[in-house]
C-alpha cells in the first residue's frame, strides 16, 4: 500500500525532466540558427553602408571634376583668330592700293574737315586743331577770323585778347605764342603771304610737317601726306607700317602709294578712323574693307552692335564742318552755343 503512491512522483519527475531535456535541446537547435540571421543582417548593413560611401565618394569627384572643369574653362584664354601667311612686300602693297580704291568708293566726298577760306585760315585751324576736335576749331574760328582776318591783324593782337578767343580750343596760351609767331613771321618774312613750299612752313612757330602738308595739299594743291592721330593708327592696323613716329610713318607710306594719292588718300583714312575705325573700339562688323584688315578683330565684329559705333554721316549724326562742301552726305555741325543759351 505504501508503496503504490511512489511510483506517480518518480513519473512525475521523469516527465519533468524530460521536458527540460527538451526545451533545452530546442534552445540549443534554435541558437545556431539565430546567429547567422544576426550575421547576415550585420554584413547586409555594412554593405549598405559601403555602397553609401562608395557613393558620396563619386558625388565628390564628380564635383571635382566638374569645378576643375569649370576653373580650365575660365583660365583658358580665348580662341585667336588662325594666324596670317606672312605677306610679301609685292602683296602688301597690292592690297595697301585696294584698301585706298575701296575707301575711295566709300567716302567719295572725302575732304579736310576743317573750315577755312584760305591758306591763312587754314594755317591758323590747323595750328588750333592739335590736341582738340575739328568741330570745336570750328566753332572757334569764325569769331577769331572777324576779329583779326591777316596775318598783320593777329600779330598786332593783344595776346589776353586772343587767349579768350581760342580758349575753347585747349592748351591757348601755348597756342596763343605759336600764332602771334607766325602771323609775325608770315609779316615779316614772307609779305603777309602764306609760302608753299614745305621747307618754309616747318620754320614758322609751331608748324610742323602734318601742318604744313594739311596746307600744302588742300590750299596749293601740292601732294602730302598727313599723319595725325588716326592716320598712323590705320596705318598701323593695315600693316603699312610699323613705326610709331609720325616722320617714319610717313616715309613708309610714301613708298606705298603714288605721290598723285597721297592728299586723298590721308582724308580718306581719317575719314575711316573717325567713322568706322575707332581707336578704343573699331566697328569691324561694318567695315566694308574687314577682308582686307589684318587687325580685323580687335573691335566688336557683331554687324548690328557695329552698326551701332559708327560716327557723323555713317551714324546718323552731324559732321564737323559747319560749312561742308557741297557734295557731302552728311548734316552740318551746328555753331557754338552762346553762353546765354547754354545755361
Amino acid at each position: 500500500m505504501n508503496e503504490t503512491p511512489e511510483k506517480p512522483a518518480a513519473a512525475t519527475k521523469a516527465a519533468a525532466k524530460k521536458t527540460v531535456t527538451r526545451k533545452a535541446t530546442a534552445a540549443a537547435e534554435q541558437a545556431p540558427a539565430e546567429k547567422p540571421a544576426a550575421k547576415k543582417t550585420a554584413t547586409a548593413k555594412k554593405a549598405t553602408a559601403t555602397k553609401a560611401t562608395a557613393k558620396k565618394a563619386t558625388a565628390k569627384k564628380a564635383t571635382a571634376k566638374k569645378a576643375t572643369a569649370k576653373a580650365a574653362t575660365a583660365k583658358a584664354p580665348a580662341k585667336k583668330a588662325p594666324a596670317r601667311k606672312p605677306e610679301s612686300r609685292a602683296a602688301m602693297v597690292r592690297r595697301a592700293r585696294r584698301i585706298n580704291r575701296e575707301l575711295a568708293e566709300l567716302y567719295p566726298y572725302a575732304h579736310p574737315e576743317l573750315d577755312f577760306t584760305n591758306p591763312f585760315e587754314l594755317l591758323v585751324a590747323t595750328v588750333l586743331s592739335a590736341q582738340t576736335t575739328d568741330l570745336r576749331v570750328n566753332q572757334t574760328t569764325p569769331r577769331l577770323f572777324a576779329v583779326c582776318p591777316t596775318p598783320e591783324d593777329m600779330a598786332a593782337m593783344d595776346p589776353e585778347q586772343l587767349e579768350e578767343l581760342i580758349r575753347p580750343t585747349g592748351f591757348f596760351r601755348a597756342k596763343t605764342k605759336s600764332l602771334l609767331g607766325l602771323s609775325a613771321a608770315l609779316r615779316d618774312r614772307f609779305g603777309g603771304e602764306v609760302p608753299g613750299r614745305l621747307e618754309d612752313l616747318v620754320s614758322l612757330p609751331g608748324v610742323g610737317r602734318k601742318t604744313a602738308n594739311v596746307v600744302l595739299g588742300n590750299a596749293f594743291g601740292v601732294p602730302g601726306i598727313t599723319v595725325d592721330t588716326h592716320f598712323g593708327r590705320l596705318a598701323r592696323r593695315f600693316g603699312w607700317t610699323t613705326a610709331e613716329d609720325a616722320e617714319k610713318v610717313e616715309a613708309d607710306v610714301a613708298e606705298i602709294f603714288p605721290k598723285s594719292e597721297w592728299t586723298m588718300l590721308s582724308h580718306r583714312v581719317v575719314f575711316h578712323g573717325r567713322r568706322v575705325c575707332h581707336s578704343r573700339k573699331p566697328a569691324c562688323g561694318a567695315c566694308p574693307i574687314a577682308p582686307l584688315c589684318p587687325a580685323y578683330g580687335e573691335g566688336e565684329t557683331d554687324p548690328e552692335k557695329a552698326k551701332k559705333l559708327l560716327k557723323y554721316e555713317l551714324g546718323g549724326q552731324p559732321g564737323q564742318r559747319l560749312k561742308p562742301p557741297a557734295d557731302y552726305p552728311g548734316q552740318p555741325a551746328p555753331p557754338m552755343a552762346s553762353p546765354v543759351a547754354a545755361s
